[in-house]
């Protein structure tokens, strides 16, 4: 069966959310947002591409800071109302320069930095 994006549940933005995780770690590095358009670059080009809904333009991962992301697999949640991709990633995922976005935990009632930044804070990651 051919996939679709349309088959895909968005929320009233038209966006879906999109987890993206290290392909040889399985480590979660970000969540950012997708459209149809942007499920469809994705799989059509093999550079994860999200939307950016403060710029309300596509944000092809890597363009700007060069920390690209490879699509090496595409998922669909059994809701179809979440995405995983995993990727191969070139340098860090967070805007922040951290590999992941996921760099803050909780612990005893108090935030803990788990990770530094591995690279400069790029101008618009």
């Amino acid at each position: 069966m051919a996939f679709d994006p349309m088959s895909l549940k968005y929320n009233d933005a038209g966006l879906i959310p999109a987890i993206a995780q290290d392909a040889a770690s399985g480590e979660v590095l970000m969540m950012a947002w997708m459209n149809a358009d942007a499920v469809a670059r994705t799989l059509d080009t093999g550079r994860v591409t999200y939307w950016s809904r403060s710029r309300q333009a596509f944000w092809v991962k890597g363009d700007t800071s060069g920390h690209v992301q490879h699509l090496v697999d595409f998922r669909v949640d059994c809701d179809r109302d979440c995405l995983l991709v995993s990727v191969n990633q070139t340098g860090p995922a967070c805007h922040t320069g951290r590999r992941s976005c996921f760099y803050t935990a909780v612990r005893a009632g108090e935030e803990v930095e788990l990770m530094q930044p591995m690279a400069p804070i790029p101008p618009s990651a």
